[in-house]
């Protein structure tokens, strides 16, 4: 499975369990890549504002990443470094039970589940765990997030992969583009440009 490269911008309309928008912005960088983007959505009772910053390495595996959140406790902010080895530094501490986690999720994001599509070879019908520390939207904690894809169908068109998360008893097919970017999210997304 090949991708292109993403595009400069693109943007999502949240559905299903949240109402919102999210754009994100992608930056090819001399030893890797950067995407910053930002979230608004209420969901439930709660309202929130996520925004990201987070730098790879050549290979896509995350190496920082600064977020900051808006609800009605108030503003946070979150510092993460990831070293080579899969090791995790959230705001000053090290975080053991992070270790071999090489993304990052936002759960306020769409456009983090790219990460792991250009990172690993893919083989069609093949699960792969790929766990990721998790930064949830109300208030930047960070945990281990576990989950799996597995590549179903990749075209020039379109790619699919069956998503699992162990960590919430979820799964779904999640529909990508070309870039690898994800186009559906079934109760959660939908790209809009």
């Amino acid at each position: 499975m090949r991708l292109t490269t993403p595009p400069a911008g693109a943007s999502w309309k949240h559905t299903g369990m949240r109402a919102g928008f999210e754009v994100a912005f992608f930056t090819d960088l001399s030893a890797g890549h950067h995407m910053t983007g930002h979230t608004t959505a209420h969901e439930s009772s709660a309202l929130w504002s996520v925004g990201y910053d987070v730098t790879v390495d050549s290979s896509w595996r995350t190496v920082a990443v600064h977020a900051s959140n808006l609800t009605a406790a108030g503003k946070r902010g979150l510092t993460l470094t990831c070293d080579p080895t899969g090791r995790w530094i959230v705001n000053g501490e090290l975080r053991p039970e992070l270790d071999g986690c090489l993304d990052v999720d936002f759960e306020s994001s769409a456009v983090t589940n790219t990460l792991p599509l250009h990172r690993l070879d893919f083989i069609e019908g093949v699960a792969v765990d790929v766990p990721a520390a998790f930064v949830r939207a109300d208030d930047l904690r960070v945990e281990r997030l576990e989950q799996r894809y597995t590549l179903i169908k990749a075209s020039p068109e379109q790619i699919l992969f069956h998503y699992e998360s162990s960590t919430f008893e979820f799964a779904c097919d999640l529909r990508y583009d070309s870039s690898g970017l994800v186009v559906e999210y079934p109760g959660i997304a939908i790209r809009e440009t």
